[in-house]
């Protein structure tokens, strides 16, 4: 039921946060409404070669999203997808050296300021999220609070 109030929730005019609000033994969604504000993020040059080379021959016609889920150790968890361009209703649009970035607004003040970076390696290579919003953060690196 979550999912399918939170793909309605996705196209009201504003930002709208979806959880649950739990208690004894029974759980009700809500929506309430969250603060948004101009994002900034940095992309490093390995990151950007990294989703470029994701995206290929369809970087004209496909962007990453970037958005903060509930769920992990931390409270929230990094979601990186690559899809083809949705409407720009309640996304900011940002273009960091060629690569199109968008965050909606709900995950706005959770995400301004993120740093994404790229590492090649064996051990603990892959995409890696540095945040100034985090107050926490799982071992993994992949959960923040």
């Amino acid at each position: 039921m979550l999912s399918k109030l939170e793909s309605l929730i996705y196209h009201l005019d504003g930002a709208i946060d979806v959880g649950l609000l739990d208690g004894s033994g029974f759980s009700l969604p809500i929506a309430t409404a969250v603060e948004v504000v101009d994002v900034k993020i940095e992309v490093s040059d390995s990151a950007r070669k990294a989703v470029l080379a994701a995206i290929g021959e369809q970087n004209d016609t496909h962007v990453l999203i970037i958005s903060a889920k509930a769920g992990g150790c931390s409270g929230y968890l990094y979601d990186m997808v690559i899809v083809e361009k949705p409407d720009n209703d309640g996304f900011q649009t940002l273009d960091i050296n060629g690569v199109t970035v968008m965050i909606h607004d709900k995950d706005s003040t959770l995400l301004n300021g993120l740093r994404l970076d790229f590492r090649d390696s064996l051990m603990g290579g892959g995409f890696h999220m540095d945040n100034p919003n985090a107050d926490r953060a799982c071992g993994c690196g992949q959960s923040f609070g």
